[in-house]
This record gives C-alpha cells, structure tokens and sequence, in this order.
C-alpha cells in the first residue's frame, strides 16, 4: 500500500522532532565521531522521505536508529583510516541505542576542554536538532557566530579526543552548571518555539526527561532538583497558555483550573526540597515559579518577594535577562514608580545581549501603557513585533498594538 507523499512527510517530520537526539546518540556512541554521526542521522531521515511510502515502518525510530547505524559503518570501511576508528567500535553494530545515550552526549558537549558558548551551541544542535538559526534565536547571536561556535566545538572534541560517555562522580560537580544551564534552555527553546506554534512538545519533553536523568544522576545536589522542579511547575501552565481558538493568554489571565494539578504538586514538592538544601540560581528561579503558582491569583502575587528573589539571582547570576525579568516584577509591586522603572528599562536596552531580545521592548510597551503614553507605546509594540520569531506570540503583540488606538 503506497502511503501519500503529505502523511509520509508528516511522520517523517515528527520522528525527527520526538527521535533526532536518540538517533544521533546512537551513531555517535559507535563512530565517536560528531560529524560523522550527523551527517549519517541527516541521510537516514532523507532516506525514510524516499522509502516510506512504500510503507511506514512500525518503529519509526528504530527504522531511523538501524539505517543511520549502518550509513555510518559503511562511511567507516571507505575510510583509509578505518584501521585507526576500529578499536573505537566498543558497542555492537546492531545493538539498541541506551536510555542514557542522549546524557552521555549532553556531557560530550559540555566537557571543560570547550568554551561554555560553544558548549551551549552544540548541544542544542545536537540534542534538539535544532538549526543553526534556531540556535541562535535562543543564544540572541547571529547565525554566523552560532555557526561558528558549532564548527569550533566540534573541532575541538575531535582533536582532543574527548570521550563520549558520562563523567566519573568526581568529575560531575565541573560540569553540573553547563549542563544545567542546557537543560534550561532546551526547554525555552521549546517552550517559546521559533515558527507557527507556540510550543515544541518534543524539546520541552527532552529537557524534562534529561532533567529527571540529572537528578537520578545527582541525588544529592540541590541544583538538579531544582531545576526539574521549575519545569514540571513550568510545564504544569502549558494547556492554559493558549486559548480554544489558539492565541496567547499571559498569565495573569490564565484559566488556573486547566493547570495539571499532579505536575503542579510534583515540581512544588521538588523545589521546596532542593530550597531547603540550597539557593543557587536553579532554585532560585523555581522559587520565583513557586510563588507565581501558589498564589490565589495573579493580583495576589507576592511581588515584592518575586523582586527579592531576583535580587538574589543578580548576585550569583548578574545577567541582562535576569535584570530585566527583576524590573518587570519591580513595575507589579502594588504602588511601584513606573517612571523609576523606565529609566531601569532604558538602560537596559543599551545591553547588547537584548538587543534583539522581544521582551524587552514588550515590558517597555506594557510599562508605557500603564504610564498612558499609547504613542510611545506603540513604538515599543513595533519594535517588539519585529523581534518575535514566534508567530502566536506576533499575533498578541499585534492586538495589543491595535488596541492601543481604541
């Protein structure tokens, strides 16, 4: 039965969201070699647009797993050095890719010998699939930097030799804030998606399964709790981000009984744990989601605590986004200057780190409106819509805009 070009497309498409990572961990762990892998990852999935409508297999991810395993074999035995790559073929040709693979690429990417903004780069490359434009939507870089920080990394790990495999328990605490760091931004990479939907479920799942790894890993630091913490409280809101007919609903005027209450209580659970045990950044940013989703309601926030944990982050974490996350929580505290907040913000766009960062011309428009200056607040609007690589959130923006003239 031949299966239509468009369903084949679709599955190939989404196997490629849910799998890309497995699939790729596997080739890496027989090749050891990064590119390689990817290359024989990318030509499995070319090939299953060619063969699959012939027949959709059963196991898609199996399918991909087998043909990328065997591309890269054949690869290895054309190679005039296959002498060399051979005793680096420790696992079985044909054996089913690990639970831990994706992990043990994760800390690939993020080994010590690597310049942190490379190790960043290359795992949301790697792990996520993500493109290179992709990568740098999230990093706020230009494509070209992203690009280079890739190429670099990979170089690097090629020429020293570095292993692929999860660390020994003494070497995890060197790694621990890189990889966690990763972790968090392959959720934001899905969470605020670049294209159509607002959402990746397949990267906000990854990071949350890699999370649950970590802590698994890590049982004893409070930092990996933490962390997994604030994203099940994250993802706990997701169903109440989007309304029936598909646009963004912010927070203040989420519909909290469409929150999932066991995914609310589990990440609440972790993070007073890891709180009780620690304040590093992690726990304090779950702190912050704690507090959002155990007030009553959005007006019965505690704000003023919001901003003192902030406060505590840009003492361990003094970066631009957590300055301007601490100044939009300081314009909600009941009573708070506006204008003392906009001067805050206007400094803030001199940062070149969120000069193309949509936030923050967002929280100037929003600020500007309360202050009732809609003509500089369409301005920021503007600015902000410009910025917006997601189109659910540029359809928002744009109604507040329009709303701006009525």
């Amino acid at each position: 039965m031949v299966t239509e070009a468009v369903e084949v497309t679709r599955v190939v498409d989404r196997a490629h969201r849910e799998s890309w990572s497995t699939v790729l961990s596997s080739v890496v762990r027989l090749t050891r070699d990064l590119d390689l892998a990817e290359d024989c990852t990318q030509d499995a999935f070319v090939q299953a647009l060619r063969t699959w409508p012939d027949g959709i297999p059963d196991n898609p991810a199996g399918w991909l797993t087998t043909v990328a395993r065997r591309l890269a074999l054949d690869r290895l035995r054309r190679e005039t050095n296959l002498r060399r790559k051979l005793p680096l073929l420790v696992e079985q040709p044909d054996e089913a890719e690990q639970p831990t693979d994706p992990l043990r690429l994760v800390f690939t990417c993020c080994h010590p010998a690597l310049a942190r903004e490379s190790q960043v780069a290359l795992t949301l490359r790697l792990i996520c699939g993500l493109t290179t434009r992709e990568v740098a939507a999230v990093l706020l870089i230009g494509e070209a930097t992203a690009a280079a920080r890739i190429t670099r990394a990979k170089k690097k790990i090629a020429a020293a030799g570095i292993p692929y495999r999860i660390p020994a328990d003494h070497e995890l605490p060197a790694r621990m804030d890189v990889v966690l760091t990763v972790v968090h931004l392959v959720y934001t990479a899905g969470y605020v998606a670049t294209g159509v939907e607002l959402t990746r479920a397949d990267l906000t799942g990854r990071a949350i399964e890699l999370a649950r790894m970590l802590e698994r890993l890590m049982p004893d630091e409070p930092e990996p709790l933490a962390l997994l913490g604030l994203l099940l409280m994250t993802e706990a809101r997701g169903d109440a981000r989007v309304s029936a007919d598909g646009e963004l609903v912010l927070l203040a005027d989420q519909d909290r009984s469409r929150w999932d209450g066991k995914l609310l209580a589990e990440g609440v659970s972790r993070a007073t744990s890891a709180l009780q045990r620690g304040h590093g950044r992690f726990a304090l940013q779950a702190a912050v989601a704690g507090l959002h989703v155990t007030a009553p309601s959005w007006e019965k926030t505690d704000w003023g605590q919001v901003v003192r944990m902030y406060d505590a982050m840009m003492v361990s974490w003094p970066t631009p986004i957590v300055a301007l996350n601490r100044v939009a929580a300081r314009s909600l505290v009941p009573g708070a200057d506006l204008e003392a907040v906009l001067v805050e913000l206007d400094a803030l766009s001199k940062e070149p780190a969120l000069a193309t960062y949509a936030y923050l011309p967002a929280t100037r428009a929003d600020v500007l409106t309360r202050l009732d200056r809609p003509e500089q607040a369409a301005e920021a609007y503007k600015q902000a819509i410009h910025l917006t690589a997601n189109e659910t959130e540029r359809r928002f923006l744009t109604t507040r805009l329009t709303n701006l003239n009525r």
